[in-house]
């Protein structure tokens, strides 16, 4: 069985702040909520966050979890909304079939694997000259797409893999009397159902003296048809892309909004 939690967490307490300056503590903060240590599981997490006042968090954990260390620490104890929810997954599990459409969230770090990169970091470096040293050759390097049109090309190449492909996007037919020649095909040429809507660069250290991890990072929205219901599910609950431990590869389905609902606001 499988969890998806969502923590709300006070951006104004100290412990807060703390977290959530670092994906490496607040990865510690989140395996300190399973009882079994140490922790074996797969545990995909994504911060969200959505006002100055609030940050949430998601997690999904194959246990369910405690989450009042956080809320103690760095949430809203007591509070009205202050309470994590906690869901169990298998019912979204169950509606994914072949054909069917949801809309989709991932945060992601879209990389790409080359020999030798053209401004190594400080780790990096190190490999190089290692490598250098002993005569050995070094294994590839991640390399981060920093573009817009990268990180979309990213995500589309490996949608099939995934169980999913993202269909063409349905563009806004022209009011009356501003029909233009060729209108009719703006269907056509609307581009696939996706867009980066954040972008960031994630720069935070594991311990006091150790080096500087650099991710960076992008958040997709969109909406998605499943190919491969098998393949789907194991990308929902694996995740997608590297850097898993920092915050990155947790994708999330949601139903998709019918035209008369949207039309009700």
């Amino acid at each position: 069985m499988h969890y998806l939690s969502k923590i709300a967490l006070n951006p104004r307490r100290r412990a807060a702040v703390s977290l959530l300056s670092s994906p490496h503590r607040l990865h510690a903060a989140i395996l300190a909520g399973l009882a079994v240590q140490p922790v074996t599981e797969r545990v995909l997490w994504r911060l969200e966050s959505n006002t100055a006042h609030r940050s949430d968090v998601l997690v999904l954990t194959e246990s369910r979890p405690s989450w009042a260390h956080l809320v103690d620490d760095a949430g809203w104890p007591g509070a009205d909304g202050g309470e994590p929810l906690i869901a169990d997954y298998t019912p979204l599990l169950e509606r994914i079939a072949r054909g069917r459409e949801f809309g989709f969230r991932l945060t992601a770090n879209p990389v790409q694997s080359v020999p030798r990169p053209t401004r190594p970091s400080e780790q990096q470096a190190a490999r190089l000259k290692e490598g250098a040293d002993n005569g050995s050759r070094a294994r590839g390097f991640r390399v981060a797409h920093r573009t817009v049109a990268q990180q979309l090309d990213w995500l589309l190449k490996r949608s099939e893999r995934h169980g999913f492909t993202i269909p063409d996007a349905t563009a806004t037919p022209p009011g009356p009397g501003l029909h233009t020649p060729g209108a009719e095909e703006l269907e056509l040429t609307a581009g696939p159902a996706v867009a980066v809507v954040s972008r960031d660069l994630l720069r935070f250290t594991k311990r006091k003296d150790g080096p500087r991890v650099t991710l960076s990072t992008a958040t997709f929205e969109g909406r998605l048809r499943v190919t491969d219901p098998d393949a789907l599910r194991s990308a929902l609950l694996g995740g997608i892309g590297p850097a898993k431990g920092y915050g990155q590869g947790l994708l999330t389905l949601a139903p998709l909004r019918t035209a008369e609902q949207a039309g009700r606001g």
